[in-house]
């Protein structure tokens, strides 16, 4: 199997790079060549419609769910900025829990090398972002202009009120679903609801109509005008797939034996209309249709091998499995295999690569799930006031300041008491908050007072705890926090 980039042209190629000589007139590139994708059916394009659906029903519907809890918003996920809190069904993700995301972006990172050394790079054909968006466009492109001839066709014909409307109506849908796609995201920020009411009556905040026009901008771009010069170009995964790729990866390939035979591909013909009459005159059996090359949203030829516009959409092998099919013949001329199954060899897909990154992925997998499941209830930290360190008062003895944020997690209020332990003879002042009570899923800073008699000339530091008691509910203990008590030094 040809693993490298094809060296010679194939009519779907968009760009060929020609070297920019001192003298010559050649350009560095080749203005893009646009590409006119043909609707195909198929088991993947089936599957890919079902991704797609699955993947705008979550995204679209989710900032209307509502989830009911005992204190804060009732939607189901809502990124509060002005809070600091992420609501994630009956998950609060408070600012100092934002460690998970390293965790969150780890397991992706580690899934994604974990199937592409499988599968490849089905992520981009079937997943990505850009994937799915490329794939709503080109439906109502298809809807408001006709399929691959008739676009051609249209693009080809002199301007007129025919033309005019299905470009415009085309460019219409595709800001309205750009416009949609940027005011959905924005809605994850603020309840649904009142945001959608407040961004069209004009009093959203700045940041809703920064957001939102430019996410419309972006997503219409590179959904509807870039598309596959994003994968090809501005995605880093293209170019650093190969670092991931071995000879048992699976990939989209075309078998040139099959195909080709002795003497190469011919078109259907009198004289080579069954497979018997082409096998007797070493001809393969792709008939050189080109269906493989029109239903390719990158425009690539996969007959020429792997390259690097490839997502492994597979839409390529539902169109040569439907002419197959209608020619009577076998599937699979082009299918997904490996380098060594199209050599006719073993392939494996467990081996010490696939396996560390799958025991790896469990692993951060399993870590995270521990941090979440195992969050503390109440939050307490002490922070030490240093201006000043410390006061000597008039009665000899020596006082710190301290200031403490506990933050209540949990969705009831708790009834607390101030208390310490470690310093012997110490005095603890909390002012008033001898006992207070914390509101559910609020935070409270509280400055307390440690004084204490030190011995004849005794000096430097001494380590203590202070604590917080929770009262009347037995489910939660004694929280201590260390914190150190500061002596006047040499000369003070």
């Amino acid at each position: 199997m040809n693993w490298e980039v094809a060296s010679r042209p194939s009519p779907g190629v968009l760009n060929r790079t020609v070297l920019m000589t001192g003298s010559g007139t050649d350009a560095l590139y080749q203005q893009r060549i646009k590409i006119y994708p043909r609707s195909v059916k198929g088991r993947f394009r089936t599957f890919k419609w079902g991704v797609l659906g699955f993947a705008y029903s979550v995204y679209f519907l989710l900032p209307w769910l509502r989830w009911e809890r005992n204190v804060g918003p009732d939607q189901a996920v809502l990124f509060d900025i002005a809070g600091r809190k992420f609501y994630l069904f009956d998950l609060v993700v408070y600012a100092q829990d934002l460690f998970w995301l390293t965790g969150i972006l780890l397991i992706a990172a580690l899934l994604l090398f974990f199937v592409t050394g499988i599968a490849g790079r089905v992520f981009c054909g079937y997943f990505c972002f850009q994937t799915l968006w490329t794939d709503l466009y080109m439906l109502i492109e298809r809807l408001t202009q006709g399929d691959r001839v008739a676009r051609i066709r249209l693009d080809k014909a002199p301007w007129s009120a025919n033309k005019l409307l299905r470009k415009g109506a085309t460019h219409l849908l595709w800001l309205l679903a750009a416009f949609w796609t940027g005011l959905t995201f924005t809605l994850y920020w603020g309840n649904a609801p009142e945001l959608v009411v407040a961004w069209f009556t004009g009093s959203a905040p700045f940041a809703a109509y920064a957001t939102t026009l430019f996410l419309t901008a972006t997503t219409y771009v590179m959904a509807g005008l870039a598309r596959e010069q994003v994968c090809t170009y501005m995605c880093p995964y293209a170019r650093f797939q190969s670092a991931m790729f071995d000879a048992d990866t699976r990939i989209v390939a075309y078998d040139v034996q099959r195909g080709e035979g002795g003497q190469g591909r011919r078109k259907v013909t009198r004289e080579l209309k069954s497979r018997e009459q082409r096998q007797q005159q070493g001809v393969g059996d792709c008939i050189d249709c080109g269906f493989c090359v029109q239903v390719c949203p990158t425009g690539i030829d996969i007959r020429d091998g792997l390259q690097v516009q490839c997502i492994s959409c597979a839409l390529c092998i539902d169109a040569c499995d439907t002419i197959m099919d209608s020619l009577g013949w076998g599937q699979g001329l082009i299918r997904y295999t490996s380098e060594k199954q199209a050599a006719g060899k073993e392939s494996r897909i467990w081996k010490p690569r696939t396996i560390a990154y799958g025991v790896a992925l469990l692993a951060a997998i399993g870590a995270l799930a521990w941090s979440v499941s195992n969050k503390a209830p109440l939050e307490m930290t002490v922070v030490q006031v240093r201006q000043p360190l410390f006061v000597r008062l008039s009665d000899g003895r020596i006082q710190n300041s301290y200031e403490l944020h506990l933050e209540n997690k949990t969705d009831e209020p708790i009834d607390l008491a101030i208390m310490m332990h470690g310093l012997a003879g110490a005095e603890l002042d909390v002012g008033r908050f001898g006992a207070l009570l914390l509101p559910a899923q609020h935070s409270l800073r509280v400055r307390v007072r440690v004084r204490w008699r030190s011995s004849h000339g005794e000096k430097g530091s001494r380590s203590f705890f202070l604590d917080v008691v929770p009262q009347r509910r037995k489910d939660l203990g004694m929280y201590s926090a260390p914190a150190t008590f500061y002596l006047p030094g040499d000369g003070n």
